[in-house]
């Protein structure tokens, strides 16, 4: 089997932690997405040869830039006769919560991987994704990798060698997406978490987080309500987002099942039942409003397909 010359992939957005499952639970957000064109090079190695979109300036360096440093480890893995040339298309903002470095990690070795005349299966791109994931974020975690590579939501267990697990989500479940317009350095939100939980908190979490994913796996709606409430992660984060607190609890009273921080922020995402759907977007819009955001919003099925090849590149 021989690879193509030239492949574009489109890696989509994600919603990582989903309220309870810290650096574990994650889902696509099909929305927008980050385009990734690489081109087979006569020239052994990794270049960025340029980039354009939502984000300007991003480094060229390859060892600087999340989708750069992925493409590296899967170069140094597979040590193909040939070198790779990339140009990065951001389509999601950084610092949104939305998995923007993720996504260009996960474009990057999705388009490569077409090249290849023995390509890899997901998990292998998987392991070279969160490498380049690192780069922005500090440390090495998938749970904004795994759903923009395999889609839906996604159960991520472990690191040196991840298991990757879909969840099922209800039927007549959607998610309304809310991004205020201000950028949030993982790296700080991350920073600021404490390093110890009390025991009360863990039991409360560790339920909440079992709750959830059983009531995804059953339909249980009242499950998934109880579960979409993080006692750990969120307390520490809600001051960094403006109105939080007021957002939250727009969505809820608008008929919401749960509504927290996407990621580090500041994008806040809540689950809905398809018919409150419009009623918890206005509502949360709203009160983005109130505090003096400006937000791009958006209402998307929670299983929607992850990064793919792609014939119509962005411009």
């Amino acid at each position: 089997m021989t690879g193509l010359h030239k492949a574009t992939a489109f890696a989509p957005a994600s919603v990582a932690n989903v309220a309870t499952g810290f650096d574990i639970l994650g889902f696509a957000v099909n929305a927008l997405g980050d385009h990734i064109t690489v081109t087979r090079s006569a020239t052994p190695g990794v270049r960025i040869t340029g980039s354009s979109g939502v984000v300007s300036g991003i480094p060229r360096q390859p060892e600087r830039n999340t989708a750069g440093r992925a493409l590296q480890a899967l170069n140094t893995a597979v040590k193909p006769a040939f070198g790779f040339d990339m140009h990065i298309h951001k389509g999601i903002p950084l610092g949104s919560g939305l998995g923007g470095s993720a996504a260009s990690a996960v474009g990057a070795v999705v388009a490569a991987n077409a090249l290849l005349d023995q390509p890899l299966p997901k998990l292998e791109l998987l392991k070279f994704a969160m490498q380049g994931e690192a780069v922005a974020s500090g440390s090495v975690h998938a749970d904004n990798i795994s759903p923009s590579l395999f889609g839906g939501l996604v159960l991520t267990v472990g690191i040196d060698n991840p298991r990757v697990k879909p969840v099922p989500v209800p039927k007549g479940i959607q998610a309304v997406i809310v991004h205020p317009h201000m950028f949030l350095s993982t790296k700080q939100a991350r920073a600021m978490l404490k390093r110890e939980v009390t025991m009360s908190d863990f039991v409360w979490q560790t339920a909440n987080l079992a709750g959830f994913i059983a009531g995804c796996f059953t339909s249980d709606f009242e499950l998934i309500r109880e579960g979409l409430n993080d006692v750990v992660i969120e307390p520490q984060r809600r001051q960094l987002i403006p109105g939080f607190s007021a957002v939250r609890s727009a969505a809820m009273t608008a008929g919401a099942l749960g509504c927290s921080i996407s990621g580090a922020g500041p994008s806040m995402f809540a689950w809905v039942l398809a018919p409150q759907a419009e009623a918890v977007r206005t509502a949360m819009v709203e009160e983005f409003g109130r505090n003096g955001a400006e937000v791009d919003h958006w209402i998307v099925d929670v299983d929607s397909p992850g990064a793919r090849i792609v014939t119509d590149p962005p411009v």
